[in-house]
């Protein structure tokens, strides 16, 4: 596991645990910009804790994009500014962070909270302070119903990767497929994704679910209960620690059926779990792999990674694209724009093309042509389709 991830924050000295993040040169060259409308984008990211180096990444790649953004509108007057704050994955402090971005940082938006609950605590401060929340990472799909008309999301939603997950278990036969879950709002919005899923295909309903506590020790009781079930193939919905832990003990039970986890589990970090026993594993994905590629957004964030001390990442690509569609928003709101006219603009942002990834932003729809790939780790760490 490559270290970069987190030395790409601490060897610019830019980071500030419980504080927040901006990159100098950024700083910089607003300043160097006499009269410019500094846009401020206000996150809650989990730089530390159990999602540390899912945030890392997300955030990096986010800073990547506003400082592209930046150089390429020096002279528009218009600039983005990129505030983030440590949440360490915890949806209270998501919460208060959320409250200071908007308030005591007069942050112009919310941008890019990591994980399920932390998305819904961001949402909801949005909208009692009249604000927009835009690309949460693994927010769950309520969050995309018309009742949050200011939640934008750049990834599809769970029920697109549940969708394919689904769809591949029956293409090869699997008929009976169990769950397995973290406890908390992340597992429980995956499972009712799955379950969807299920239903909208009408295929077999699940043969056996198991939702654990992180860190407890109710893994090998609720493994058991799963197994009696022989199940074919398991879903996991969970983190790189559970995720990792429960394919272990189910291996070392015999166990040879197929896994698939969806795309919050974290390939790097899964991999510095597994190692070689990552081999297998399917993993779904829902931005164009981040190897070299004739892509033209793959190409651009590259580019990016040469200038920087990154690594590519899924996540930082993830980062990257949400980065570069909110700064299309606000470059066509214009510098004028108040909340109201930028909610506009993004709910028209239907069919966006950012480089051969394609957005749809308008909020309460589903969108059945959402690319998810779905994935293999060979043992050797590499990706395979």
């Amino acid at each position: 596991m490559n270290s970069s991830r987190r030395q790409v924050l601490k060897t610019t000295g830019a980071l500030l645990l419980g504080g927040g993040l901006s990159l100098p040169a950024l700083s910089q060259h607003a300043k160097a910009t006499a009269g410019a409308r500094v846009v401020l984008l206000g996150q809650s990211v989990p730089l530390t804790g159990a999602a540390g180096e899912i945030g890392l990444a997300f955030a990096a790649g986010s800073r990547l994009a506003v400082g592209e953004f930046n150089e390429r509108n020096a002279a528009s007057g218009l600039q983005l500014k990129l505030l983030q704050l440590d949440d360490g994955y915890d949806a209270t402090r998501a919460a208060a962070n959320a409250r200071t971005l908007l308030g005591a940082d007069k942050a112009d938006m919310l941008f890019g909270f990591v994980g399920t609950a932390s998305s819904d605590a961001g949402a909801s401060v949005a909208a009692q302070q009249g604000n927009l929340l835009f690309a949460p990472f693994a927010a769950a799909d309520s969050l995309r119903e018309a009742s949050h008309p200011n939640v934008f999301h750049v990834r599809p939603g769970m029920i697109d990767e549940a969708l394919k997950i689904v769809r591949q278990c029956a293409t090869v036969g699997q008929t009976r497929i169990a769950l397995v879950g973290d406890d908390d709002a992340m597992g429980r919005a995956g499972l009712a994704a799955v379950q969807q899923a299920v239903t909208e295909l009408k295929a077999p309903p699940l043969v056996a679910t198991a939702m654990v506590p992180m860190g407890g020790d109710k893994l090998d009781a609720a493994l058991k209960t799963v197994l009696q079930q022989t199940p074919q193939a398991i879903v996991l919905v969970s983190l790189s620690g559970t995720t990792a832990n429960a394919i272990r003990k189910l291996r070392k039970s015999g166990y040879t059926g197929s896994f698939m986890a969806f795309s919050i589990v974290g390939i790097d970090p899964l991999y510095a779990e597994l190692g070689k026993d990552i081999g297998g594993i399917v993993i779904s994905q829902v931005v164009p792999s981040p190897r070299p590629s004739a892509i033209p957004i793959v190409k651009e964030y590259r580019a990016a990674l040469d200038n920087s001390d990154q690594t590519p990442s899924y996540e930082g690509l993830e980062g990257f694209i949400a980065a570069k569609v909110v700064g299309e928003a606000v470059r066509r709101a214009g510098r004028g724009f108040t909340t109201a006219s930028l909610q506009r603009v993004m709910t028209a942002m239907t069919d966006y093309d950012v480089g051969g990834f394609r957005v749809n932003l308008r909020p309460g729809l589903r969108d059945p042509s959402r690319n998810i790939d779905l994935i293999s780790i060979s043992a050797d760490g590499r990706v395979l389709r």
